[in-house]
């Protein structure tokens, strides 16, 4: 596959990641304090549903695009420390695994039961900034030179 398309697939991927967590903490979570609470879980079951079917196809497009796109700029990751690039690359790679691992928690706690709603948003809210920092790195990556 061209790394053109592997990079694109990649981008439309991420924009839909990060865009459903920022209606999930940016929007939802102040729409929740004006809705009662009986309608608002049932909104929140449907989301919920309707967002892992989706989330797992995005989450597959997004991790393996990027697996393609690290495997172009290996060279760059051998020696991550040469360059501004490899070093921003590989600050992003290891914010994305942070995001990865950070979802297999909150798929742990939901199936424990120990998930809170506090939990939750902080969780989401860290996942968030995690994502943020991975876009600042990919815009970095092809703009500054250390």
């Amino acid at each position: 596959m061209s790394y053109s398309l592997l990079h694109l697939i990649h981008l439309l991927a991420a924009i839909f990641f990060i865009g459903t967590l920022f209606v999930e903490v940016a929007l939802l979570s102040r729409v929740r304090r004006q809705i009662e609470p009986q309608p608002m879980q049932l909104v929140d079951k449907a989301i919920s549903a309707r967002s892992r079917v989706v989330l797992h196809w995005v989450v597959l497009f997004v991790y393996s695009a990027g697996i393609g796109l690290a495997w172009y700029h290996r060279q760059a990751l051998a020696n991550p420390f040469s360059s501004s690039f490899g070093t921003m690359l590989s600050l992003k790679i290891l914010l994305a695994i942070g995001v990865f691992f950070t979802f297999g928690m909150v798929a742990m706690l939901l199936r424990s039961g120990r998930m809170t709603p506090a939990r939750y948003r902080r969780i989401h809210w860290a996942i968030f900034a995690q994502m943020i920092g991975i876009v600042v790195l990919a815009k970095g990556m092809f703009y500054i030179h250390w």
